[in-house]
């Protein structure tokens, strides 16, 4: 099994667009479709053909351009089964603990709803790559939309469970306010201050803040630690339950 190459881009203001590839089939999945015009640019790029599309979630900045590149292309789309109904063109509905088959690599479903109340993201354990979209972000999370602090609590424990070394593609650049925000909430952590300094500069020089790890974000990102007793300590919170200091520190995300 040949290794996937991937293909991160711009779209819109700050989605990321990503096309993985398999170079011994030649299938090319785009996860989700933000925006026609970049993902046939960067197909033209690398000369692939577009066969798949994986959809995380329905909402418009994901979807926009599902029905234009089926058109174009015929190609499958899979997303979540719970808002099949609201994921145009969709083909096959999955949810927690479907799996299916690209290009002979093997694909996990994740529920993880939160963002979303039938977001899900897409797992390929043997290319130890998570495609995460609007659930987790670099020192971030996704904003609750349609669930509860308990419900993305959970579906960020999921993630935080998979291997360390999984590269981790999330669907915006909104690393930078998370760095700035991080600190505030985790001070005395000295890996998050040099991460965030590291950040500060790959923005100011224009380059993308994606990938990251699950490795990394357990030890930096507050919304993942949740548990840590410096940061309960820091919120006054430090006898409430995890997903209670989760929601302190979403909303005061939200107040930013």
């Amino acid at each position: 099994m040949a290794a996937l190459e991937i293909e991160l881009f711009n779209c819109r203001s700050d989605n990321f667009g990503v096309l993985l590839h398999d170079p011994v089939t030649g299938a090319t999945a785009s996860i989700d479709a933000p925006e026609e015009k970049p993902i046939l640019d960067a197909l033209a790029q690398r000369g692939w053909h577009l066969s798949h599309i994986l959809t995380t979630h329905h909402h418009g900045d994901h979807v926009e351009a599902n029905l234009a590149l089926k058109e174009r292309f015929g190609v499958t789309i899979i997303g979540p089964a719970r808002e099949s109904p609201r994921i145009p063109g969709i083909d096959r509905g999955v949810d927690e603990g479907d799996s299916f088959d690209f290009a002979g690599h093997p694909v996990e479903v994740i529920s993880t709803p939160g963002h979303t109340a039938g977001h899900i993201c897409f797992h390929f354990p043997e290319d130890n790559l998570l495609f995460a979209a609007d659930t987790l972000f670099a020192l971030g999370c996704g904003r609750l939309f349609e669930g509860t602090p308990a419900e993305m609590w959970n579906s960020l424990s999921k993630l935080a469970r998979l291997p360390e070394e999984t590269e981790v593609y999330f669907g915006h650049e909104y690393t930078l306010s998370n760095a700035r925000f991080a600190v505030t909430v985790d001070p005395e952590n000295a890996e998050l201050a040099q991460r965030a300094a590291e950040i500060e500069k790959l923005r100011a020089a224009g380059r993308p803040t994606a990938p990251t790890t699950i490795g990394l974000e357990k030890r930096t990102n507050p919304f993942l630690r949740a548990a840590d007793p410096a940061i309960r300590k820091h919120l006054g919170i430090e006898t409430a339950s995890d997903a209670e200091v989760f929601g302190e520190i979403r909303a005061r995300k939200d107040r930013f």
